[in-house]
């Protein structure tokens, strides 16, 4: 059996891969990154995203950020994960336990 990965992708700790849409840097790390679920609430209309310096190895500050439900995808280890790009400030793709989605 032969895998293929497509080029620009990353592996997550766990060893799933990120989508090449959501992963777009090609550095050691690249953007995308499991944070904490403790960084994560559900409310009414989405999840509350709360990184702090070391929840994502991008965040150099605290940031919040508000994803609708229906943004996110579910997550190929059970876990919350979140890519930034281009910058810290910015959510590219979030991806949610599949029970939480």
């Amino acid at each position: 059996m032969v895998l293929v990965v497509p080029s620009g992708a990353h592996k997550a700790g766990s060893g799933w891969t990120y989508p090449p849409a959501c992963c777009k840097e090609k550095d050691v790390g690249g953007d995308c990154a499991p944070i904490p679920s403790s960084d994560v609430r559900k409310g009414a209309h989405g999840f509350s995203v709360t990184l702090h310096p070391g929840d994502h190895h991008l965040a150099t500050r605290n940031h919040w950020f508000f994803i609708p439900y229906g943004d996110e995808i579910p997550s190929g280890d059970g876990n919350y994960h979140i890519c930034l790009h281009p910058n810290e400030d910015n959510v590219n793709c979030f991806f949610a336990p599949p029970d939480n989605v």
